[in-house]
């Protein structure tokens, strides 16, 4: 249906244009209504026309490597959606789809074309919009994207940290145990071995010595390599966060189409019920 003026005021886009232009272009678009539930278009359709939000809620979706759904943006009034591919003239990369009762005023590329004859500057407030869509989908792609724990720890890990972690491990291992096992016995035997002309002779002073200055560095560094532990599970947690949040919104969604088909099977049963005489 035709649009009218006044509507093409409420989108900030066309906020500027004066009343002539406005009424040019009023001649030029129209004004689309679509159901709950409607698809206004799909990935691959042609992209000959474009939509601007005038009322009602629409989801816009794509469909990522994992072959999940996933919400792209969602339009708030005044703004495009299925620009870019009207401009090049390319099948539609994402879906759209009104969740309410929609109203969207349809653009093509002839329809632009004027617009910006009449009035060049609102070029700049379409690529505005179209930045601030791609931001959007940058953010989303930012907080889909699954982080391995371990790669971003080691990214963020210091050389002190290096050596603290690589100290622990090695001092909480059979391997150090054995080893420093082996050498307190031979060190013991030889002082006894050597009585009075040993250079530590029992109750072994500098074995002591040795010993609590090892423990009293070591102490420490096993403090440092369990913080970085707690660290790590603390990095752990809040990722498998993320992944459990994600997945109780992709169950939430699957439930929703579940109920809204269980309605839609029950208005299908309803009408045949009329239908069928008693």
């Amino acid at each position: 249906m035709p649009c009218k003026p006044e509507v093409l005021h409420q989108v900030p886009l066309f906020a500027l244009l004066d009343d002539e232009e406005t009424a040019v272009l009023a001649n030029q678009v129209e004004v689309r209504s679509f159901a709950p539930r409607q698809r206004i278009y799909k990935m691959g359709d042609p992209g000959e026309r474009a939509y601007v939000m005038v009322s009602g809620t629409v989801v816009i979706t794509t469909v990522d490597d994992d072959g999940q759904e996933v919400i792209v943006d969602q339009p708030a009034q005044g703004e495009f959606f299925g620009f870019a591919s009207m401009l090049e003239q390319t099948p539609h990369q994402t879906a759209a789809m009104a969740q309410d009762e929609t109203v969207c005023i349809e653009v093509d590329r002839h329809d632009i074309q004027i617009l910006l004859e009449r009035k060049p500057l609102a070029g700049m407030d379409m690529l505005t919009v179209l930045g601030k869509q791609f931001h959007a989908s940058q953010k989303l792609v930012r907080v889909r994207a699954n982080r391995n724990p371990n790669q971003v720890i080691e990214e963020e890990e210091t050389f002190g940290e290096r050596i603290a972690d690589t100290v622990a491990a090695f001092g909480g291992s059979w391997t150090f145990i054995i080893t420093f096992l082996a050498l307190l016995v031979a060190y013991s035997i030889a002082s006894t071995v050597l009585g009075n002309k040993s250079w530590d002779p029992y109750p072994f002073i500098l074995l002591n010595l040795f010993l609590s200055m090892l423990a009293a560095i070591q102490a420490p560094i096993i403090m440092m390599s369990q913080n970085r532990q707690d660290k790590k599970d603390r990095l752990r947690s809040e990722l498998d966060f993320e992944v459990n949040r994600r997945a109780e919104i992709e169950i939430q969604g699957l439930a929703h189409k579940l109920n809204m088909l269980g309605d839609k099977v029950g208005d299908v049963e309803d009408l045949l019920r009329k239908r069928t005489p008693a």
